[in-house]
Parts: structure tokens; sequence; C-alpha cells
């Protein structure tokens, strides 16, 4: 019974490789701080793991039945059980009324800690220029804690809540997932409005931008857009309706995400997307698996695998400027740190980015030292 309770659990991760199923609503609501799409996914699976809990037990009962408890004491045995399984699950639902309802304390003050905390998401690129930001504050003889790999929105949550002063963002996120507007295709319109909606609404700033923009990337097989003679987006609809697609949970859970692009586009494929870890899509494109994927235009697995990142004809995707944001009060702590930011602006171009992603991803060396040795060739 045991074994048969951590299975079902157990088999919610598997959404992570494409397999689909409960763990799918309790990833997407991971990654976009969604309590109502963590519950979606975590309370059927657990409702599933009492029942499955409670049929064996009825089905041991049943077999113990003309043991020396006799009748009367297996009855009993079967009620005990029904009654421990309905109070756990009334208790499993009233604290999932309580998460549904808020999420504690922690977002009603700053933690007013002596030192910068530096956050960044859950990818690659994000932890490289969480350590550039890192790496660049210690510099100036400020003490930094790393705090990365935050998964989806969490990094807006802790900065507004003051558990992080810092990370990087990206202007077109920042739009869509945050302040919920429609995507806007003017690089210029779209920082304008984010640095001016994050100090009024937020009492965030918005550094200059980095230099570069990691916009979605639609990829597919290098061969293939040979073959088929496939520049842009639009070029790909008619072969849609017999490909299968691969987006990261990102992807398919933001407002800019899949439901637009698909709308757009007026994409159809031979079946539903499968949703899986994004550095996953990448190799499953290659392989064969899927057809056609989400990726990051800044990645540099995109030319080590012979894929081809199609146009956005239709201007589907705001741009993706990459910045820093950070708390209003930084500098009351580290009165140095906001210049300090400042002068990462315009300092990373697209091609190194990309070279930066696969220095980590392609040939497997350690963030701290390729970071390093950017910092030294680039005199920051």
């Amino acid at each position: 019974r045991v074994a048969t309770v951590i299975s079902v659990g157990v088999a919610t991760i598997a959404a992570a490789i494409g397999a689909g199923g409960l763990g799918t609503y309790i990833f997407r609501g991971l990654r976009m701080n969604d309590n109502r799409l963590i519950l979606l996914g975590a309370v059927p699976a657990a409702l599933m793991a009492l029942t499955a809990d409670w049929l064996l037990g009825l089905l041991e009962s049943r077999m113990n039945m003309h043991s020396r408890r006799g009748k009367r004491q297996a009855r009993s045995a079967i009620v005990r059980r029904i009654t421990w399984a309905g109070a756990l699950g009334v208790l499993l639902l009233c604290g999932a009324y309580v998460l549904w309802r808020g999420t504690g304390s922690s977002a009603n003050g700053s933690l007013n800690q002596p030192r910068l905390v530096v956050g960044s998401k859950d990818f690659t690129e994000q932890v490289i220029l969480g350590e550039i930001l890192a790496q660049t504050l210690e510099a100036e003889g400020i003490e930094v804690e790393r705090r990365f790999e935050l998964g989806g929105n969490l990094c807006h949550d802790a900065l507004v809540a003051g558990q992080i002063d810092c990370y990087p963002e990206y202007t077109g996120t920042s739009l869509t997932a945050i302040l919920h507007e429609q995507p806007m295709s003017n690089a210029q319109a779209v920082y304008s409005e984010v640095k001016r909606r994050y100090g009024e609404r937020f009492n965030i700033e918005v550094s200059s931008p980095l230099g570069f923009r990691n916009d979605f990337a639609i990829l597919v097989r290098g061969a293939d857009a040979r073959r088929l003679g496939l520049r842009r987006i639009s070029d790909a609809t008619p072969h849609a309706p017999g490909w299968r697609a691969g987006f990261g949970q990102d992807f398919m859970s933001r407002p800019d995400g899949y439901a637009g692009f698909a709308r757009t586009y007026d994409l159809k494929f031979a079946a539903p997307p499968r949703e899986m870890d994004l550095s996953l899509t990448y190799r499953a494109l290659a392989s064969g698996e899927v057809d056609i994927i989400a990726g990051n235009s800044t990645d540099g697995l995109i030319a080590a695998l012979d894929l081809v990142q199609l146009e956005d004809d239709r201007g589907h995707f705001p741009p993706y400027e990459a910045v820093v944001l950070f708390r209003r009060d930084l500098v009351q702590r580290a009165p140095t740190a906001q210049g300090t930011l400042e002068r990462l602006g315009g300092k990373i171009s697209t091609e190194e980015m990309r070279q930066l992603n696969y220095e980590v991803d392609g040939k497997k060396r350690s963030i701290p030292e390729v970071v390093r040795e950017w910092r030294q060739s680039k005199g920051v």
C-alpha cells in the first residue's frame, strides 16, 4: 500500500519529459507561481493515492474476513479505514483551501538582509546573468548571496517581497506575464511601458538594456528547413498537420505563448503538443521525437544541433530585451550598487550571450568560470 501511494506521487514527475498527466498542471503552477494550477494537479493526485490505499486496505480486509478476527472485526476494520481515509481527505482539502486563499506572510515585508541577494530563473542563461550580476557586485566590495534557479514568476514575487534585491528579466516577459498587457512589437515602447509601470506599481527600477534580446525562437531541424524551403513561421503552417510539437511549461502557460501563437499562425498539429522541460526540447527535436519547438534565440545549441529559427513574420511575440530589475531601496544598503548594475548596460551582445550559453550547455563548463573569463575580456 505504501508503494502504491508513492508510485502515484512519483508518476506526476513524468510530466517533465512530456508524458502529460496531472503533473502538467503542477509544473505549470510551480513555474507561474499559481496555487490554483498546483492544486488542480496535486489534489486529484492525492485523492487518487488515498483511494488506491483504501481499495488495497479493503482487499486486505476481505482476504482476512475469515481469519481469527472474524467477520465482525473485519467489518470494524473496514469502517476504521473509511473513517481515516475520510478524515485525511478532509484535512487535505482544508489545507488546500488555506493554500489557495493566501501565500503566507512572507509577501508582506522585506527581510532587511544586511547583504544583497541576487536571484535568477531556472535556466542556463538566467543563471549566467545572475552570476554576472553577483561577480560584478562582489568586485565592488559588496557582499552577495546567490539565490538562483527560481522557477517561473517566483523571482518577481521574491523581488516585490524583499526576499531578493535584483535579478535579470526580459521586457517582453514583464509586459505580458507580469503586467498582463497585450504584446507590442516596438522594443522602445515595451521598455518604456515596463519601466514606468514597474516604478509606479512595484517600486522597482529597470536598468538600461544589457545589449541583447532573448526572443522566443520557433525552431525546426535544419534538414527540414532546407528541404521544405522554410524561412518564416507561416511557411510551416501547411506542414503542421503532419508534425508533432514539443514545448516547455512556460510557453504552454504564458499569455504570449502557445495559445496565442497557434491562433496567430492557424497552426493545427497532428496531436496536442508534448510538454517537457525546456532543456529537453532541443534534443527531442534533433532526434526526431518532435518536429517543431519553441526555444530561446540566444541558445548556443541552435547552431550546434543544426536547428533553424523561423522568422516571426506576423509579429506575434513582443521583443524580450534583457534588463536588470532591482529594488529602489537597494542604495540604502549598498550606495554603489545601482551604478554598478547600470554599467552593465549594452555590455552583452547577442552573439556573446549565445557563446556563453554554449560554453555551459555545450562544453559543460562551470558557470562561475565562464563568467570570470567574460568579465576579464570585457573589463567589467
